[in-house]
């Protein structure tokens, strides 16, 4: 089974991932890999953390001469910031004195909730972990598995199409995202450059109030064939573990496949996608679709049209004008904990959020075409592309 697990915290030595599953003689790009990190780390609204980390992926096993060798993959990513924390947070005992407290919990963060579970005087050990900067060490996972995807012609993008009420206001072309994606310079992501303004503008008002905004963005998966996932059981249907993928990213607090926020209030002739024959020779197959309101999911099963995954993520919960909280040891009322922090995360989270996608659907093509090598896999792979296009 392809899985990974990362370890490590914000402000610690390094974050470290560990990748298994993935067959041998998939081509690793290191190069692929630091332009993933580095897509993550920028986007207009990103704070000082981001101006201190050059995050780049060490490669500590499983890959030798350029390509995977079937064993796990470790990784470490290390953290600039450390030297600034190495007697704050130190693996040994270390001075009590020198300790930084996080002596009142954030609305909206771990904090709280963390410290009461572990019975922790304060959030602190909660804090390094819960962060955002945990993601690091899943882009450079992901990463992988876009690898993989790749060489079977599969690819995962994102863009943003809402920060706070700026909303892209027409629909994104495949072509536009992958241009998007290859931009030497990166503000909120978006397609549409009058688009990007406004929404550059929400972020700008909430830098001028101490405040924080969030927004919406989107997920393409792109030649990915029919039938991967399955309607039979319901922990292994491809919508539910995509939408578990994506929540699980920090600050994602609702995902959508397809237009399934806006189907809810409609009717059905106006939802289901139409089904037609004698399509495209460049699909799979010759059925085609008049819409893709259905995300390229039914029934939990990939139909061959793009996957479309949303990610409706919160405003990030450490202000720079803190709200009202409570004083760990004391209990009285002060404000909340501040640590440097972004304004914006959108498009940051968009790229975690690929990696995540990628992950959910790359072991489910590994599940269903197995091989423990990339040309056994392809072969299985192309076999059932031809069945299909038979079908």
């Amino acid at each position: 089974m392809l899985r990974f697990s990362t370890a490590g915290e914000s402000h610690g030595e390094s974050l470290v991932a560990l990748v298994s599953g993935l067959p041998a003689g998939v081509p690793v790009d290191q190069e692929f890999i630091s332009r993933e990190l580095w897509r993550r780390q920028r986007g207009y609204g990103r704070g000082g953390r981001m101006r201190i980390e050059r995050d780049h992926a060490h490669i500590l096993s499983g890959v030798r001469h350029g390509k995977t060798i079937g064993s796990p993959i470790a990784m470490t990513i290390a953290n600039n910031d450390w030297k600034n924390w190495t007697e704050i947070l130190p693996v040994e005992e270390g001075d009590p004195a020198k300790h930084k407290a996080v002596a009142s919990p954030r609305p909206g963060h771990a904090d709280l909730a963390g410290a009461l579970k572990y019975n922790f005087p304060d959030a602190r050990y909660v804090l390094e972990r819960a962060s955002a900067r945990e993601s690091t060490a899943r882009v450079a996972s992901g990463a992988l598995a876009k690898l993989l995807l790749r060489s079977l012609g599969i690819e995962v993008l994102s863009h943003v199409i809402r920060v706070g009420k700026a909303e892209l206001s027409r629909p994104a072309q495949w072509d536009e995202i992958v241009a998007l994606s290859q931009k030497e310079e990166i503000l909120l992501n978006c397609v549409d450059p009058e688009d990007e303004v406004r929404m550059k503008a929400e972020v700008d008002a909430v830098l001028r109030t101490g405040d924080t905004v969030g927004g919406v963005f989107e997920v393409i998966v792109h030649g990915l064939p029919p039938g991967i996932g399955t309607h039979v059981n319901w922990d292994e249907r491809l919508d539910g573990l995509l939408a578990q993928a994506v929540m699980s990213l920090q600050a994602v607090k609702a995902v959508e496949i397809g237009r399934g926020v806006t189907a809810a209030e409609s009717h059905g002739s106006t939802v289901h996608d139409a089904i037609a024959y004698e399509g495209s020779e460049e699909k799979f197959t010759k059925f085609s679709r008049e819409h893709n309101n259905a995300g390229g999911l039914e029934g939990g099963i990939s139909n061959g049209e793009d996957v479309v995954v949303r990610g409706y993520l919160k405003p990030i919960s450490t202000l720079r004008k803190p709200l009202s909280s409570v004083n760990f040891e004391t209990r009285e009322p002060v404000k909340a904990a501040y640590e440097r922090s972004d304004v914006c995360v959108v498009p940051a989270a968009g790229v975690a959020a690929e990696s995540m996608v990628a992950f959910a659907v790359a072991r489910l093509v590994l599940e269903k075409f197995g091989g423990d090598s990339l040309a056994e896999l392809s072969r299985n792979y192309n076999g059932y592309l031809e069945q299909i296009r038979a079908y």
